[in-house]
């Protein structure tokens, strides 16, 4: 076994956490269970390892076992990364093909290696219809960097993949481009979603979480929940902000449902509009360019914070931000469907801005 590979492996079964270490081995499947057997996990982590590379060694692993093992201990640790959502379009007139993975496969490690002589592509397919790519880069002059990999997944049959943020962004068209070639699409776009929580990007993208309240099971009425009145309010203002809080209750509950959300870290709100005005002389009514501007949402938990916004009458504020800009349906015409949806169910909790 080579020297470079030995340490790769070393390295990365030296990050594996010692509860995890069994688990990542076996589902490696590179070292048989007789093998597994002889070592003693129960001494210190510097000798399991010494014991592992000397297994390794003697069945002559090879760089793609060792780039195998990677991707795999990345799939136990995808949060370690941030992920970004690109979406793909076949061309006008376009039929879906029949997906064929080995033809994916070389088709995508094909054109890397023409355009980059130093290049490393390992690929591993899971249950759910997805293959993990790993791409180690290097240069014209230098060989692959093993350690600083890029990450995709992409879903087959389906217009998206799921890349691991990289200091290479000079490589992004590239591994676009081989996405497209190999998937048999059109053109790639990035699209305005980002987070370390791989599976909750996929429940939005794929929209597999729950927005409806068909488990709310709740038998009491909502005039009777608490709903932090003053008991000596006027009688109609009283009627009034129960009839509001029951709306905006309801339109939450509708939007949201009972399920966690997905754990979105990052969102942003594209805007091109152009101002109206009745007013004879207005200088941003005769402008002729569009006005642009970016919002950018961020938060541990994006989504369960605007959940919470709504009752907390707090998205007026956000709000106010884009009904400045214009009409609702010029505020949402460069939006992504999933910030369309978003947008337009919060809008009318708070009509007047």
């Amino acid at each position: 076994m080579d020297e470079t590979v030995a340490e790769f492996i070393k390295r990365t079964i030296l990050k594996i956490p010692m509860n995890e270490l069994t688990t990542i081995l076996k589902a490696w499947d590179f070292l048989s269970e007789n093998q597994l057997q002889t070592v003693n996990f129960r001494q210190r982590k510097e000798s399991v390892v010494q014991h592992l590379i000397h297994l390794c060694e003697e069945k002559r692993a090879s760089l793609s076992d060792a780039a195998l093992l990677d991707i795999i201990y990345m799939q136990f640790h995808q949060h370690q990364k941030v992920w970004d959502v690109f979406q793909m379009n076949k061309g006008p007139g376009e039929d879906v093909d029949l997906f064929d993975m080995k033809q994916f496969k070389n088709s995508f490690k094909k054109i890397l290696q023409r355009a980059l002589k130093n290049v490393t592509v390992s690929f591993r397919e899971t249950e759910e219809n997805a293959v993990w790519i790993r791409i180690a880069w290097g240069t014209q002059y230098t060989k692959p960097n093993q350690y600083k990999p890029t990450y995709v997944v992409y879903y087959s049959q389906t217009p998206y993949a799921f890349m691991s943020s990289s200091m290479l962004r000079r490589n992004t068209p590239l591994l676009g481009q081989a996405l497209t070639v190999a998937s048999k699409h059109h053109q790639i776009v990035k699209m305005d979603l980002r987070s370390r929580y791989l599976d909750s990007l996929k429940a939005i993208v794929f929209k597999q979480y729950n927005q409806t309240f068909e488990t709310h099971n709740s038998t009491t009425p909502l005039q009777e929940r608490s709903l932090g009145l003053d008991i000596n309010m006027d009688s109609r203002i009283i009627h009034e902000n129960i009839v509001e809080k029951e709306r905006v209750q309801r339109i939450t509950q509708e939007t949201f449902g009972d399920y966690p959300q997905p754990q979105l870290e990052f969102a942003q709100y594209k805007l091109e509009t152009k101002f109206k005005s009745g007013l004879n002389g207005s200088i941003l009514a005769e402008r002729e360019e569009p006005l642009r501007c970016l919002i950018k949402f961020s938060s541990p938990h994006l989504l369960e914070a605007l959940k919470s916004l709504a009752p907390a009458a707090l998205f007026c504020r956000i709000q106010k931000l884009l009904c400045y800009s214009g009409s609702h349906i010029q505020g949402t015409q460069d939006l992504s469907s999933w910030q369309k949806d978003l947008y337009l169910l919060f809008v009318p909790l708070y009509p007047r801005c």
